[in-house]
């Protein structure tokens, strides 16, 4: 069974940092795509960061590009968020991603809310 859990989300004040990790298991990690996605009440899914299966290639959305970093670490089945500087407009519920060829799956989430 496959299973991808989402933590470290917490409230934070405006301009601070966190790390989220996401946990994978029952899949051959190092094979897949990872994603981080967030979701906002009343907003559609958006795509956040994205890190290749080996590492090498990341991308990122406008909004968090040179504040939000996307890493894994496949010995410990394990992909990361680090986010500085954060925005009351972070404020979302933020989703691990993995894709390989027409396989995917997705974790439950972890909330994020930047508020003072």
């Amino acid at each position: 069974q496959v299973q991808l859990v989402e933590s470290g989300g917490v409230l934070v004040q405006p301009g601070g940092s966190l790390r989220l990790s996401c946990a994978a298991s029952g899949l051959t990690f190092r094979m897949y795509d990872m994603r981080w996605y967030r979701q906002a009440p009343g907003k559609e899914r958006e795509l956040v960061a994205a890190i290749s299966s080996t590492g090498t290639v990341t991308s990122y959305a406008d909004s968090v590009k040179g504040r939000f970093t996307i890493s894994r670490d496949n010995a410990k089945n394990t992909v990361y968020l680090q986010m500085i500087s954060l925005k009351p407009e972070d404020t979302a519920e933020y989703y691990c991603y993995a894709g390989y060829s027409s396989t995917s799956y997705w974790g439950q989430g972890t909330q994020v809310t930047v508020s003072s």
